[in-house]
């Protein structure tokens, strides 16, 4: 997900990049949230519900050349019934603040009972 940044998150990495004010970082562990209708950069895009669908944890590795990925596979068991057309990354702050959003590289339907899986790197972010 390149340049997709919330603009919430634009404005916290600006504001650290060039030394303004004090930017909170992102409450930990940051959680990926799958969409059936992308949001844009103000506003969130319609999260799966039902099943047993919950925000999975996202792990990653130490940005190379303005680059990183998940670095374990995120999976979703129990999904209901859906066409997944996006993800968004949000963090874990009491009233959670999305930071993320992007389309999928390709739209994925599951059935009531499915398993979703992103495999380690399928999930590449940066800011360029």
């Amino acid at each position: 997900m390149a340049d997709n940044l919330s603009a919430t998150a634009e404005n916290l990495a600006l504001d650290w990049i060039l030394s303004v004010g004090t930017p909170t970082r992102p409450t930990a562990p940051l959680k990926v949230a799958l969409v059936t209708a992308n949001g844009d950069d103000a506003t969130a895009g319609t999260e799966v519900t039902g099943g047993s669908y919950t925000r999975q944890n996202l792990s990653v590795a130490a940005a190379v050349n303005g680059a990183t990925s998940n670095s374990a596979d995120l999976v979703w068991t129990g999904m209901p019934a859906a066409t997944v057309v996006g993800v968004e990354i949000w963090d874990s702050a009491g009233s959670p603040v999305r930071l993320w959003y992007g389309p999928l590289s390709a739209t994925r339907t599951v059935a009531a009972g499915d398993e979703l899986r992103l495999a380690a790197g399928a999930l590449s972010l940066s800011l360029a």
